[in-house]
């Protein structure tokens, strides 16, 4: 909780400006005190007297507070928070944070800043993925800050993107995570990689090979990621499981969507756990009407799907981490060894259809995780426990 913290709020100019009451009220109502930074442009948007309203404290601005020579010292802000939180943080801001650029208040509080800082990106699509805001993201948690990273939109080619800020109750349930003492935050500040579901690989429109996975271990994984800290994307195939809205979640269909969402996205995390079901085939052609009932039989002819393992694996870095799951249905053990040294993975989670009341569309599952250093037996379990298990072992490489 934010019981009697500092938080210096910085706000910038920026639409979503208007949503820093929304983050004040939030802050406030945890017992936090909280001073406000806006820039000029952010005044723009949001009137410095309902800021103050809601905070009680005179908002700054500039860096004389009057004409007779008073000054407000972006040194004392430093040295009085606890935490800094920069929300909206608009791509110029970003880029000023990044490169010392020091030509208001804002930022030199910010670069006097003693205590922890956070920015909520908010800016549109483009904007955010474009080369140089990721480079100026990038160097900033370098500087150890902290980034709650954008909401979800939604690109032209229809998988979703990143822009506009996160919503006030996931940016000030960041904060609160931060200074809760009895949080597990083993994984704090890393970024994970899940995939989760199963695929869909289309016959006609109407058809399609799938499987039976429900997604639920893949989205216990997600959920247990967030609650130890992680910034989480969860690429989800079409499952009807919610997840939290701290998790940034990217829905598809087919192997080749998650194919492509799953390769663009991994060199951005530090770690990929691969659970979902991913067909190893699809049809070589696709209908483009309904396929009636004609003759004795109908052949379908198949073609391999990407194996996504494998191409992260070939992606993978030195301080990169890859999970695969094995589900098997004989020879479990040397099944996995194999996938293991395949797909260059750092440990692999082995579970078995013959273990009846685990696996596909279970609340529950029985895992051995197998990696260069033995292997390690579980008792069958709830999946949310499960998951602790698996990402107690991955907590342990990163």
């Amino acid at each position: 909780m934010l019981k009697g913290k500092k938080i210096v709020l910085g706000i910038t100019g920026s639409i979503a400006a208007y949503k820093a009451c929304l983050i004040i009220r939030g802050l406030v109502k945890q017992g936090a005190e909280v001073q406000v930074v806006i820039t000029p442009a952010g005044k723009e948007f949001i009137t410095p007297i309902t800021l103050s309203a809601l905070t009680h404290k005179p908002v700054i601005s500039e860096f004389f507070a009057q004409r007779d020579g008073t000054w407000n010292s972006h040194v004392d802000l430093g040295l009085w928070a606890d935490a800094m939180l920069i929300a909206p943080c608009t791509a110029s801001t970003l880029g000023k944070m990044a490169n010392g650029i020091a030509d208001n208040m804002l930022i030199t509080t910010y670069l006097s800043m003693k205590a922890p800082v956070f920015f909520a990106p908010a800016m549109d699509l483009d904007m955010y993925q474009h080369p140089t805001t990721q480079a100026n993201i990038e160097r900033l948690k370098s500087f150890g800050n902290h980034i709650i990273e954008p909401a979800s939109g939604f690109l032209a080619s229809g998988l979703e993107g990143k822009g506009r800020m996160e919503g006030p109750d996931v940016i000030v349930e960041a904060l609160s995570r931060f200074f809760d003492d009895s949080c597990d935050n083993s994984l704090n500040g890393k970024k994970i990689l899940i995939t989760a579901g199963p695929t869909y690989e289309k016959i006609d429109p109407v058809r399609f090979i799938g499987n039976y996975s429900s997604g639920k271990m893949g989205f216990a994984l997600a959920e247990e990621c967030a609650q130890r800290g992680a910034d989480v994307t969860l690429i989800a195939g079409p499952v009807s499981v919610k997840c939290s809205d701290t998790i940034h979640r990217i829905n598809i269909e087919s192997c080749q969507q998650m194919y492509e969402a799953a390769t663009e996205a991994f060199p951005r995390h530090d770690a990929a756990i691969l659970c979902a079901a991913v067909a190893d085939f699809r049809p070589e052609t696709v209908a483009e009407k309904k396929i009636k009932r004609q003759g004795d039989d109908l052949v379908i002819r198949l073609k391999p799907t990407h194996d996504i393992a494998a191409s992260l694996g070939k992606m993978k870095q030195p301080h990169q981490r890859l999970v695969a799951f094995a589900l098997e249905t004989n020879d479990e053990e040397t099944n996995a060894q194999q996938k293991l040294q395949k797909k260059n993975a750092d440990f692999i989670v082995l579970n078995s259809t013959r273990i009846p009341g685990t696996t596909f569309q279970s609340d529950d599952n029985q895992i051995t995780i197998i990696s260069s250093e033995g292997k390690k037996e579980y008792a069958k379990k709830p999946k949310s426990e499960v998951a602790k298990d698996i990402i107690d072992e991955l907590a342990k490489r990163l």
